[in-house]
């Protein structure tokens, strides 16, 4: 019998690396959401919930991480797949993840946008089906499954001016959501006594990646 850990055992050992614990329904009322250089807190929404278990088996079947960097690759990956037709709320939380992955690494955005379109994401009802069956045994059968396994539904030109409306989206809904954090720090900044020139300062982040 091997030793090496099936899908599920995979999916609880990157929540204890990552500190997420090994149940999926107990997280907090409010997530920290990627957001430039802020982490803000929104509503931990029931469509996120119902599919968080297969975001986070896309991270491991992509090998994206969970840091800004990783969180936008992954979500350009899942816009690409078609995520908007499985939820428009998981689109919409996709392409908050994405405006902070554009500011940092652009290119890898494209990159991983481009994989989504030749790949298959978990979120629609048959895959969810098969991965409570425990169809894949592993992440290797996974990813053999879903990643770069089909031509991409759009001819070239069209995927540039569908990530380009995403990355107007992306942007739009950032400074909608950035913007009153920014201040809203910074009065907080200000009202606990530190100056100007401390409030504005960038935090130093360990977690780009």
């Amino acid at each position: 019998m091997s030793d090496k850990p099936d899908l599920t055992g995979e999916l609880q050992a990157f929540y204890r690396r990552h500190g997420f614990g090994e149940v999926v329904g107990a997280r907090a009322l409010t997530v920290p959401v990627y957001t430039g250089c802020l982490l803000v807190p929104l509503p931990d929404i029931e469509t996120r919930r119902r599919y968080l278990k297969y975001h986070d088996l896309h991270h491991i079947a992509t090998g994206y991480s969970v840091g800004r960097i990783g969180e936008g690759e992954v979500s350009a990956w899942e816009l690409g797949t078609g995520s908007a037709r499985c939820s428009p709320m998981l689109a919409f939380m996709n392409l908050i993840a994405l405006s902070t992955g554009l500011f940092l690494a652009p290119r890898r955005m494209w990159h991983a946008f481009c994989l989504g379109c030749r790949s298959r994401n978990l979120y629609t009802r048959d895959a969810r089906a098969a991965v409570e069956s425990d169809r894949w045994p592993d992440s290797t059968s996974l990813r053999r499954d879903i990643l770069d396994v089909r031509e991409p539904l759009w001819a070239s030109w069209i995927r540039a001016l569908v990530f380009a409306t995403c990355c107007i989206l992306s942007l739009a809904i950032h400074v909608s959501i950035a913007g009153p954090a920014v201040v809203a720090r910074f009065i907080t900044d200000i009202s606990l006594g530190y100056s100007i020139f401390q409030a504005v300062k960038p935090r130093k982040r360990s977690d780009l990646y």
